[in-house]
């Protein structure tokens, strides 16, 4: 007997919270693909070649990776938070990805109504290869690439949001050389 009221105090509180959870689970739904379009936008699309690798001696190497950087607007009347995107980066007319980037961006600072959420840049995981900055600008592999943005909102499906081709702007300087071994002007020896 008393073994049951035990085995009976540990399952209906048990029963309680199962009942309790799947109430609570289907009073919630999830935004569809046309919610999270309505809800925010993309802004301030800037494209542009990073660097992801550079080693000038021995061997040079360079890698350039893609790379988007935007800014999102809420379109919505309700706070943005927990906005996770991907962006996924294509060679023109390439079945396979060249790279991605996944990003819970939008946390800890929510985006209200009306406002603009500060930079998002994601980057690409890989990229093209060359020795220099110069190597670039003839190599076969250096062709147009897109960039598709996506975004998930509280339990969504990723949305895409746009599409954008890649500049051909590089924001990457070559160190200047260093002169070793050199005398200085007007010294004897």
């Amino acid at each position: 007997m008393r073994k049951k009221k035990i085995a009976l105090s540990i399952i209906f509180p048990m029963i309680f919270m199962a009942i309790a959870i799947i109430l609570n689970l289907s009073c919630y739904r999830v935004p569809s693909d046309q919610e999270v379009k309505k809800s925010l936008e993309i802004t301030e699309v800037e494209t542009k070649w990073v660097s992801k690798f550079y080693r000038p001696w021995p061997n040079p190497r360079l890698i350039l990776v893609p790379a988007v950087t935007f800014r999102v607007k809420n379109i919505s009347p309700k706070s943005l938070r927990y906005v996770n995107f991907n962006a996924i980066f294509k060679f023109k007319d390439d079945v396979e990805n060249l790279g991605d980037n996944f990003l819970a961006a939008l946390r800890d600072k929510p985006v209200l109504p009306g406002a603009l959420s500060d930079k998002i840049t994601l980057r690409s995981n890989y990229g093209v290869e060359g020795t220099n900055l110069d190597s670039f600008k003839t190599s076969p592999d250096w062709k147009t690439v897109y960039v598709k943005i996506f975004a998930q909102y509280k339990g969504s499906r990723h949305v895409l949001l746009g599409e954008w081709a890649v500049s051909r702007q590089i924001d990457f300087k070559e160190p200047e050389p260093v002169h070793m071994g050199e005398k200085e002007e007007g010294k004897k020896n």
